[in-house]
């Protein structure tokens, strides 16, 4: 089933959208998450995308709280940003997270991720954060000498899935980098997509190649792309 799901990035206790990641850059921000969250669930979103920008920056989640209480909302919410402990991501799924993403610890602790993923078979995603061709940590700041395909096959053999981000052209509305999207059809694993999507042809060219669903933020914030006209894409 693909799935077009709304991105509620926090920072400082409130919405906002980055440009290209970068923590000083705020493109715009939105008091009230939970009734951000809440909104887009009345505009029939079924997944949300919950990110801890300040949890991604500082290296521990920092807006659990808020959180919590948009996981209550009843819609599946997978979570991210700055869960490098087990014990929090534990805490997360047993609260009633649909997913739990793992960025900076995939990469420097490989096995225990994946200990992590086998105990909890499918609601373990992997973040494929793609900088310049090659995986970035540490909230988009570090590059590492991986290469992305070659990072999902560390993971592949288990019941995960993967977001792939392109942080190249993430929160610019410009349009997804199509020539790098042909990664996509070798990750054997389910996998949705983020980064500079602007366009129901973006969404429709994503899902053509067998993509799982799109993550959608600066787009429907701003208005380039309504989100009911989105979800239409669903199936």
């Amino acid at each position: 089933m693909f799935r077009v799901i709304p991105a509620v990035d926090l920072k400082g206790g409130k919405v906002v959208r980055l440009r290209q990641g970068r923590e000083e850059e705020i493109t715009f921000s939105l008091d009230d998450p939970v009734g951000v969250a809440r909104g887009w669930i009345e505009k029939g979103a079924r997944v949300l995308h919950v990110i801890d920008l300040d949890g991604a920056f500082g290296g521990r989640l920092k807006h659990e709280e808020i959180v919590s209480e948009i996981i209550s909302l009843g819609v599946e919410v997978q979570v991210g940003g700055g869960i490098r402990d087990f014990e929090i991501a534990e805490r997360m799924l047993k609260f009633g997270a649909a997913r739990v993403i793992f960025g900076t610890l995939a990469v420097e602790r490989v096995e225990e991720v994946r200990k992590f993923a086998e105990k909890w078979r499918r609601r373990i995603m992997i973040a494929v954060d793609v900088k310049g061709g090659k995986v970035v940590v540490k909230g988009w700041k570090e590059s590492t000498k991986l290469d992305p395909l070659e990072f999902t096959k560390l993971f592949e053999d288990l019941e995960v899935s993967f977001l792939y981000t392109n942080v190249d052209v993430e929160g610019l509305v410009s349009g997804i980098d199509r020539d790098a999207m042909s990664l996509l059809k070798n990750i054997k694993r389910p996998v949705y997509v983020a980064g500079g999507i602007s366009s129901l042809e973006d969404i429709a060219f994503i899902k053509a190649l067998g993509a799982r669903g799109v993550i959608l933020g600066s787009a429907i914030y701003t208005g380039k792309i309504k989100l009911e006209e989105a979800l239409k894409l669903e199936s």
